[in-house]
């Protein structure tokens, strides 16, 4: 058994929430905006590269090396990410 280490790279990311919701929509550039009266309250559907995903509030919005957008929960993401 070989020992790899993940290389290091760095991403963008945005916390969901209602005072991120129509600037990750814009990013992410969404066709369909969430209803507004419920934008960063209620969960958002990510389309990736395996399916649609679903962020709720809270969750990180990640863009990966690809430019592909998947969501990641808040624990894991601390876990695993630091501000570059």
């Amino acid at each position: 058994m070989t020992a790899y280490r993940k290389k290091p790279v760095v991403i963008e990311a945005m916390q969901y929430g209602p005072e991120t919701c129509a600037a990750i929509c814009a990013w992410m550039s969404q066709e369909h905006f969430p209803d507004p009266e419920v934008c960063g309250v209620c969960d958002l559907i990510i389309p990736t590269l395996e399916g649609d995903m679903t962020a709720r509030p809270g969750d990180w919005i990640i863009k990966g090396v690809k430019g592909e957008f998947y969501s990641c929960k808040p624990d894991i993401f601390a876990a695993i990410y630091e501000p570059a």
